[in-house]
């Protein structure tokens, strides 16, 4: 559904207000209905960028729209049948709505993974980039397609732009629990990081890590294997943003209580707080982890053999 309005850096900040932004992916939004109502209800977001909604746009309307638009939210939807799928709420305008990335690559079809819009003078960008599953497989050859479509379309971009959303890259080796449990897989290999480098040399800041840049922060734990509770995790949820952006940043943090409990998303929300933090200049993660960081070379992926 495309959306419907509703009512240290020293470069000046685009708009006037506080804005609070999230990225969350939700991991199919209608299982995820129970906790991301109340959630919204918690933490007040003024914008979020979800994904892998796994609706089409008139499944979306029927299951969230009336709930959305109680919260004050307009949305713009973009999303497919089982797979896929990204959206931006907004309660502090959406407009000049834009629908994946014009003469993006395909798997062998455009998929729908990336919707933009201006919301309270920042362009956002909402997108789920491509896993890539095997390196140097045709889906890893798109993956990167897609990340250099998507560099090129923010190059034209306006001077306050943040994109976000589920990167599918740990920028990193700190962004991992273990770099030696990911050798051979995506998410890590030189060309993914450079790829997700040359985006960032459109003039992109990593916000969370730019405020931690020590601290062990994950947004991702796989399901299997007691991963979560054991704080077996990998940074590939970003909130990237141009100077204008980084200025105005007074908070930034991963909400791990939201992966708590049950019925959660594999993924953690985001959240940067601009002009203005709410519950104060808290993070990196929150709660922190109460277990131990894992020794070096002990742990595999539950996928490994």
């Amino acid at each position: 559904m495309r959306g419907r309005p509703t009512p240290g850096h020293p470069l000046p900040p685009a708009t006037v207000g506080p804005m609070r932004v999230v990225t969350w992916n939700v991991n199919s939004v209608k299982q995820r209905l129970p906790r991301l109502l109340p959630w919204l209800e918690q933490r007040r977001p003024d914008v979020v960028c979800l994904q892998e909604t796994k609706l089409a746009d008139d499944a979306f309307t029927e299951l969230l729209g009336e709930e959305l638009a109680r919260r004050g939210y307009a949305v713009a939807h973009h999303g497919e049948a089982q797979w896929n799928g990204v959206a931006i709420l907004s309660r502090v305008g959406l407009d000049d709505v834009v629908i994946g990335i014009p003469g993006g690559p395909g798997f062998p079809h455009q998929e729908a993974r990336a919707v933009a819009a201006t919301c309270a003078g920042v362009r956002l960008h909402s997108v789920y980039v491509p896993n890539g599953r095997v390196p140097d497989s045709d889906h890893y050859r798109y993956k990167l397609a897609w990340l250099a479509a998507l560099r090129d379309v923010l190059a034209s971009g306006p001077d306050a732009t943040v994109v976000c959303g589920d990167m599918n890259i740990a920028p990193t080796d700190a962004d991992v629990f273990d770099p030696e449990a990911y050798v051979g897989q995506t998410h890590v290999t030189p060309a993914e990081r450079s790829a997700l480098a040359d985006l960032e040399a459109r003039g992109l800041h990593d916000l969370v890590r730019e405020r931690w840049p020590e601290s062990r922060i994950f947004t991702y734990w796989d399901y299997r294997a007691g991963m979560f509770h054991q704080d077996m995790g990998m940074r590939i949820d970003l909130v990237l943003g141009t100077r204008p952006v980084a200025g105005r940043v007074r908070a930034a943090w991963v909400d791990r209580q939201a992966r708590k409990g049950s019925g959660p998303s594999d993924h953690a929300p985001v959240i940067v707080d601009l002009d203005e933090a709410p519950d104060g200049d808290i993070g990196p993660v929150v709660p922190p982890p109460s277990a131990p960081a894992v020794p070096k070379g002990r742990a595999r992926l539950p996928q490994a053999p």
